[in-house]
């Protein structure tokens, strides 16, 4: 299977049940959303998957795009996806590894914009967005995609939702990061 993104570009996806890739009108009402946001950025793709956010981030003028995927095989088809992508001036990364013990490892790295979709079942939710903080620029935003039907608490740490959209069973919750990193 092949998805589409701007641009008319298709890229791979992992065979079988194993990666859920955002659906189209999800990924489109997301960029929408952040519209001036991306171009420049940084972009943290969490459970990268298929590599469909973080392609979109890169089309959009993303610095760059750091990546974490545990399944390997995903791993390899996200940085032929990116590959496909970037432009020489963009910087790409995909770590294959589980997501709460990668993210301490990305420090002293910022991020300005990221995205979390891990399988919507998983205990994954409350850990990584507890570790994410210390890796937010200032004025981050993280979008965490879940389940309609398990919405995400409010606050988790120091995070605060600030944003809440429903696009069919999918849910995104927006969160910001009210402390401000001196300079």
């Amino acid at each position: 299977m092949s998805i589409r993104i701007k641009g008319e570009r298709s890229l791979k996806t992992p065979a079988g049940l194993s990666t859920r890739p955002t659906p189209s009108k999800v990924r489109a009402a997301v960029f929408n959303i952040l519209q001036s946001r991306v171009y420049g950025a940084n972009w943290l793709d969490i459970c990268a998957g298929s590599g469909a956010m973080g392609a979109e981030a890169l089309v959009r003028g993303a610095n760059q795009v750091v990546g974490i995927e545990l399944s390997a095989i995903a791993c390899r088809i996200v940085n032929e996806n990116w590959q496909k992508v970037a432009k020489s001036v963009q910087s790409f990364q995909v770590i294959k590894g589980d997501a709460v013990k990668v993210l301490p490892k990305l420090q002293p790295q910022f991020f300005d914009l990221v995205y979390f979709d891990p399988p919507y079942q998983s205990e994954l939710y409350q850990p990584v967005l507890m570790v994410l903080p210390a890796l937010l620029a200032e004025d981050a935003l993280v979008i965490a995609e879940g389940d309609r039907l398990r919405p995400l608490p409010d606050h988790i740490g120091s995070l605060t939702c600030c944003d809440r959209r429903q696009y069919g069973q999918t849910a995104l919750t927006f969160y910001r990061n009210p402390r401000v990193i001196p300079n």
